[in-house]
């Protein structure tokens, strides 16, 4: 399991809501097509934000804390025919409960709750995308020192 962050949620040109997941190093990008509501409470939940009264999210999340279960972490699992599954783990004391979900609800409660978001390696392989504008930066820097390396400094130069 790879553990990532939302980089990024919005509308993408085709009007298809979207989040971004991004590791760590900001270079592997996982795109997920999420509905309109869900990407809305991503957004709220990123931004703090509170209408008064509690959303879907707001409300599962308050169900498992008052039962007394926590949520720990949330998975990506798998990708099968285009639709991504995602798994929550709850925890309570030395109990785990794991219980499928979609992966924009996993994601909108995650944020809620300040619980990691992992996407399995195998999911990762077959719809990440790579953010390739690092490694562009340091094979220019590689081709500077390559120039710079090709220039005789000691030759006599006119003054």
């Amino acid at each position: 399991m790879v553990r990532m962050t939302v980089q990024r949620v919005g509308i993408d040109p085709s009007r298809q809501a979207l989040v971004i997941l991004a590791d760590e190093e900001e270079r592997r990008l996982l795109p997920i097509l999420i509905g309109l509501f869900e990407a809305q409470s991503i957004a709220m939940a990123i931004s703090g934000e509170q209408i008064g009264r509690p959303l879907t999210h707001d409300l599962l999340l308050s169900v498992i804390k008052q039962l007394g279960w926590r949520l720990d972490r949330v998975e990506v699992t798998k990708l099968a025919e285009r639709t991504f599954y995602a798994e929550l783990h709850v925890c309570r004391n030395d109990e785990g409960l794991q219980i499928d979900t979609r992966p924009s609800d996993a994601i909108a409660l995650a944020l809620r709750a300040d619980a990691p978001i992992y996407v399995a390696e195998d999911v990762l392989t077959r719809a990440e995308v790579i953010d390739d504008a690092e490694e562009q930066e340091e094979q220019d820097v590689e081709k500077f020192r390559d120039l710079l390396s090709r220039i005789d400094l000691d030759e006599d130069t006119p003054e």
